[in-house]
C-alpha cells in the first residue's frame, strides 16, 4: 500500500513511523532543516518508552513520490490551500485524500443530506478553490487525537493518544475505509471507521473554537480556561452557541458541554496550539476553529453573539502580530 504524508512534521512523522513498521510504503513529504535531517540521519520517534530509527523515503517535491493509495494531510488548515496544487500531484485514478486537519473542513457539506448539501465554506475554501483541486469525492474524514512534538529537526516525541477515527463524508463503511483502518490498526492504532464522523469532528472542534481564540486572547493556559470563574463562562456561552449551529445541521452530541470543558481541565497547565502560534509568529488557525463556525450560524439563522465579539478580537490581536492577512 503506497501512502504519503503530506506535512510530515510531528503528527504526520508519528503516524508514518507506525504505518512503516506495519509493512506499508511511505513517503514523508515535508521542508527545510526537518526534511534534511530525516534524509541524512532518519526520523527517531519515541513512543510508549521506546525510541526507534527509520530511514522512509523523504521529499520536498511530490512528483518524486508519484501517484499514491492514500495520502495523509497532517497540515494547518490555513496551510492547506497554498499546497492543494502540490498534493494534487499525488492523486492517481483511485488515490483516496485523508485530511487530518483541525476545524470546519473544507469538504463539510459534501454527501450531507439537507439543504446546504455540496456547499462551500468560504471561510475556509475562499471561491471553492479547494473543492476544484482536491475534489471532495476523495476524501475520508479523519480526526486527530494524538499529541507529539517534534523537540528538534528528525526527532519525534509522540506524547499521548493513539486514536485516529475514519469517517467517509457521506456515512458509508467503504472498502478503502476499512482497508486503511486495517492497516492502522495493524499499525498499532486506533482506528474506528464512524458513519457520522461529522459528530465527533464536532466534538473536537467544541472545545477549540472556545479555548484556542480566549488563550489567544489572555495568555491562559488550559486549566484557567476551564476553570471556576469568568473565563469558563465565556468558554460556556460560546460553546453553546456553537452546539445550537451544529444540531442545526443535524450534528449529535453524544456528551454535555461540561463533560467537554471538565475533559479540557484535565489536560492541565497546557498552552493551547492557537496561543504557541501567536508567541512564536506564526500563522493562527482562526478561520478553521472559529471564523467557520459564525459562517454556519449565518448560514443556519443562529445567533452569535459571543463567537462573534471573540472572533473580531483575536483575529485583530493576530493582525497586529502578524499572524493573520491584515484586512
Amino acid at each position: 500500500m503506497r501512502i504519503a504524508i503530506f506535512g510530515a512534521g510531528a503528527i504526520g512523522g508519528f503516524l508514518g513511523v507506525k504505518l512503516l513498521q506495519a509493512g506499508a510504503d511511505v513517503t514523508f513529504i515535508a521542508r527545510g532543516a526537518h526534511l534534511e535531517a530525516m534524509r541524512t540521519r532518519g526520523v527517531t520517534l519515541t513512543s510508549g518508552g521506546e525510541t526507534v530509527t527509520l530511514k522512509p523515503r523523504c521529499t520536498s517535491e511530490p512528483e518524486e513520490a508519484g501517484p499514491q493509495d492514500y495520502v495523509f494531510v497532517t497540515l494547518k488548515a490555513h496551510s492547506l490551500p497554498a499546497a492543494a496544487p502540490r498534493i494534487a500531484r499525488l492523486l492517481g485514478e483511485e488515490t483516496a485524500l485523508v485530511t487530518g486537519i483541525n476545524g470546519i473542513p473544507y469538504w463539510y457539506f459534501h454527501g450531507l443530506d439537507g439543504p446546504y448539501r455540496d456547499r462551500r465554506v468560504e471561510s475556509v475554501d475562499p471561491g471553492g478553490r479547494l473543492w476544484e483541486q482536491l475534489p471532495p469525492s476523495r476524501v475520508i474524514g479523519s480526526v486527530v487525537y494524538p499529541s507529539a512534538e517534534v523537540v528538534e529537526p528528525g526527532v519525534i516525541v509522540h506524547v499521548e493518544g493513539d486514536r485516529f477515527t475514519l469517517g467517509e463524508p457521506d456515512g458509508s463503511k467503504s472498502p478503502r475505509t476499512l482497508a486503511l483502518s486495517k492497516l492502522m490498526i495493524q499499525a498499532g492504532l486506533k482506528a474506528p471507521v464512524r458513519p457520522r464522523i461529522r459528530d465527533e469532528l464536532w466534538v473536537k472542534l467544541w472545545g477549540n473554537l472556545a479555548f484556542n481564540p480566549l488563550s489567544a486572547l489572555t495568555g491562559a493556559t488550559l486549566d484557567r480556561l476551564a476553570g471556576a470563574g469568568e473565563l469558563r463562562a465565556v468558554a460556556r456561552t460560546m460553546m453553546v452557541e456553537a452546539q445550537a449551529v451544529a444540531e442545526a445541521l443535524g450534528v449529535r452530541f453524544l456528551i454535555d458541554i461540561d463533560q467537554r470543558i471538565a475533559g479540557a481541565a484535565e489536560v492541565g497547565a497546557h498552552k493551547t496550539s492557537m496561543l504557541q502560534d501567536l508567541e512564536r509568529g506564526r500563522p493562527m488557525e482562526i478561520d478553521a476553529l472559529l471564523g467557520a463556525v459564525v459562517e454556519l450560524g449565518q448560514l443556519v439563522g443562529r445567533p452569535m453573539p459571543a463567537c462573534e465579539l471573540v472572533l473580531a478580537l483575536v483575529r485583530e490581536r493576530a493582525r497586529q502580530a502578524g499572524c493573520y492577512p491584515s484586512g
